[in-house]
């Protein structure tokens, strides 16, 4: 595996604890209180998410907040379970928080149903912040929330553009959506509308893991050449299932976060996870400095992250052009 970041990470850590002194003596002189509510405990959201939680933390330490110094940390995970989510919101609503840190969307939105008073950071949700009713809108979010949504409906033509790169002859692309994600039917529309005139969208649903062999069985039916699976928190859960079955069904495949290519899928595409959780941070030291979260303007995801599984294209018998290879981000060999 060649990851390009490796240097400028190691880089990037170094200049971040640099930057830790004390260039802000007042928060030596309180104590605050941050919440991070979360549907999975770090270990179990794949290595992406472990090292993007990691980066929250580093990054408050960078603004010049450190547990045991200046900063309590609380945190609470639902580990798997939606279900959990509002008592855990709850807990962290009394607790007397300065801020709170909430993702995904199932969190924020648990997180933004316990308090309307306490300041509520989005470090990550894949869902339209306002048609989820967290925020007014993206430039005045009017609410206790406010943060970085990873929405990126813009980049979803991008997702058949590159399988078009291995696929040239590519005419009927399949689409795995959940009709429990609201923003689904959106993504199919956008997509749809910039297929080129020869090419067919094949639409395919899955709620439930359970639902995944018989979906691959449509789309080999329908006679698919190549696979968009949509952004969901099941399908990221399922990324090694879902590469799994893609490579057996011979599908060339994307999805929209890292793990699905480091699990085994050909490629993702998408916002960068650790600078999304930046973002995430730079909010919490706004709050925590005396902004209010109803004016801080919404983030959408500034930087992407191509992720290149030559391995995968290799066993599907793939070319994989020279300038694929260069423009990835990562390469997993």
């Amino acid at each position: 595996m060649i990851c390009r970041r490796a240097v400028a990470s190691g880089l990037a850590a170094s200049l971040l604890l640099a930057r830790a002194s004390p260039a802000f003596p007042q928060t030596a002189q309180k104590t605050f209180r941050v919440g991070y509510l979360s549907l999975f405990p770090p270990p179990m959201t794949g290595t992406a998410a472990a090292e993007t939680y990691r980066e929250l933390r580093m990054q408050l330490e960078a603004h010049g907040y450190v547990e045991g110094r200046n900063l309590v940390l609380e945190e609470r995970y639902a580990s798997g379970h939606i279900d959990r989510l509002p008592a855990l919101a709850s807990e962290l609503a009394k607790a007397n928080l300065d801020v709170i840190v909430a993702g995904p969307a199932s969190a924020i939105r648990a997180a933004h149903d316990a308090t309307t008073t306490t300041p509520i950071v989005m470090a990550f949700s894949a869902e339209d912040p306002v048609k989820s009713g967290f925020v007014r809108s993206l430039a005045h979010p009017g609410t206790n929330v406010t943060g970085v949504t990873a929405q990126a409906s813009d980049i979803a033509p991008k997702w058949v553009e590159l399988l078009s790169e291995l696929v040239p002859t590519l005419r009927r692309v399949a689409v795995l959506a959940n009709p429990a994600q609201p923003d689904h039917s959106a993504y199919l529309r956008i997509i749809e509308s910039h297929l080129p005139p020869e090419t067919q969208l094949v639409p395919v649903e899955a709620r439930e893991t359970t639902d995944y062999e018989a979906a691959f069985a449509a789309m080999t039916a329908a006679h698919a050449e190549a696979l968009v699976i949509l952004g969901s928190l099941s399908f990221t859960r399922d990324s090694g299932r879902l590469a799994e079955l893609a490579l057996s069904r011979r599908l060339p495949s994307v999805y929209l976060f890292r793990e699905y290519a480091m699990a085994g899928g050909l490629l993702s595409y998408g916002p960068d996870h650790r600078d999304i959780f930046d973002l995430a941070a730079e909010y919490v030291d706004k709050i925590l400095r005396g902004a209010r979260p109803e004016n801080l303007p919404v983030q959408q995801p500034t930087k992407f992250e191509l992720v290149l599984n030559v391995k995968t294209a290799a066993v599907l018998g793939l070319k994989v052009p020279p300038t694929l290879v260069l423009r990835a981000t990562e390469v997993v060999r």
